[in-house]
């Protein structure tokens, strides 16, 4: 009975010392890790510990409490309570500020009154806040309730604009028929803020698709316009380079508009396979809306094309009945016609030595009746005929 332990009695000892030693060193890490989690938490909730163990948690020293595995596990899930409470609160504050928010543009309250709620409203998280919010929202539901008709017809202008995002057809919008009412209760209130909540959420669940629909709406419209830029023969006086930039751009939207139709039809199909039913756009499914854009294109380009053969016919007939203008004057003179200046030029110098008439018919030149003057300084020798005929003396003057 008083034999000395063994060798291998004594390893196992150490080790199971140095074992519990790391137990305990784990323990007292994980209750100091747990303990700040949940002194945080009340804070923020302005939480008072209100039990024995909450008590001991939170206000006795870490060495007095107990690391029993029972202590760890009840500090476990006390902090997932606490936990559970911030997030419940915070998505409580979350939906009061969104109503608040929305509450405050349908009744326009002015600036000054929102800025006493405007800490609570930026995020804060407090109990206190909590309070504030719901005080505030009671508020405005009173003052809603006595300006019903404002409160009418500032969500039908949400509705519109919700309407237009979604792509309502005008059927889908006659549809709700409170919006075309005129008796301003308290159920037509409710009626439109139901509308308003639903068509908030097929918003929100399909925004993805819409936006790609309306990316290619404006695509497609520019497309058509450089279109018909390019059958405009006045293109070719702009200057800068926008001729080419505008073709550029013409031949990419040619590329990517087909690429962007079919990532829409995959989609499309997916969605009406998951929810059995037709996506409609404007009341219709969209691939329809495509084919008959692209068919009233073609159909507007071969109108246009005729028109521009038909013009062109229309000239050349014209040009064969009455001839075509000359684009500019000839510079060749018709025969037989002489300007009134010419012609006077022509009388005056008639009768003077050495002038001449160029005949308008054939051209032929005609001399002057009068002789021609004798070189200056030379003399002239006159001979007169002889009564025989013959040639008599002459003299020279």
């Amino acid at each position: 009975a008083g034999a000395l332990p063994a060798p291998d009695e004594l390893d196992r000892l150490r080790h199971h010392l140095a074992a519990l030693a790391a137990e305990k060193e784990r323990r007292q890490a994980e209750f100091a890790a747990t303990k700040r989690q949940i002194v945080a938490c009340m804070e923020e909730l302005e939480h008072v510990p209100d039990s024995t163990f909450q008590r001991e948690v939170v206000c006795e020293e870490e060495e007095v409490f107990c690391l029993s595995e029972d202590n760890l596990a009840a500090l476990r899930a006390l902090l997932q309570q606490l936990e559970a409470r911030k997030a419940q609160e915070q998505a409580l504050c979350k939906e009061l500020r969104s109503r608040i928010l929305v509450l405050w543009d349908r009744l326009r309250v002015p600036a000054q009154e929102r800025e006493s709620l405007a800490p609570h409203v930026a995020g804060s998280r407090s109990k206190t806040t909590l309070h504030a919010l719901q005080s505030e929202l009671s508020r405005l539901e009173t003052l809603k309730l006595q300006n019903i008709r404002n409160m009418v017809e500032a969500i039908r202008v949400e509705l519109a604009d919700y309407w237009d995002k979604c792509f309502y057809s005008k059927e889908q919008r006659e549809s709700f028929g409170p919006y075309y009412q005129d008796d301003f209760t308290e159920e037509l209130l409710q009626q439109h803020e139901e509308e308003m909540a639903h068509i908030k959420l097929y918003f929100e669940k399909h925004q993805e698709v819409f936006e790609a629909i309306r990316k290619w709406e404006g695509n497609w419209h520019l497309f058509q316009e450089l279109e018909r830029k390019a059958t405009d023969p006045s293109r070719f006086n702009n200057r800068g380079g926008n001729l080419l930039k505008e073709e550029k751009l013409r031949a990419k939207l040619q590329k990517a508009l087909p690429k962007l139709e079919e990532e829409l039809r995959g989609r499309l199909e997916l969605w009406e396979q998951e929810h059995g039913q037709a996506f409609l756009v404007n009341g219709r499914r969209f691939m329809e809306h495509v084919a008959e854009q692209r068919q009233l294109h073609q159909l507007e380009k071969e109108r246009e094309k005729q028109e521009r053969q038909l013009k062109k016919s229309r000239q050349i007939e014209e040009e064969m009945m009455y001839g075509s203008t000359p684009c500019t004057p000839s510079k060749r003179r018709v025969l037989g016609t002489t300007t009134p200046s010419k012609a006077r030029k022509l009388n005056t110098t008639a009768a003077t030595p050495n002038s001449t008439i160029r005949s308008a018919l054939g051209g032929s030149v005609f001399h002057s009746p009068a002789s021609h003057p004798p070189p200056s300084g030379s003399k002239v020798s006159i001979c007169t005929p002889s009564p025989g005929g013959g040639r008599g003396p002459c003299s020279v003057m």
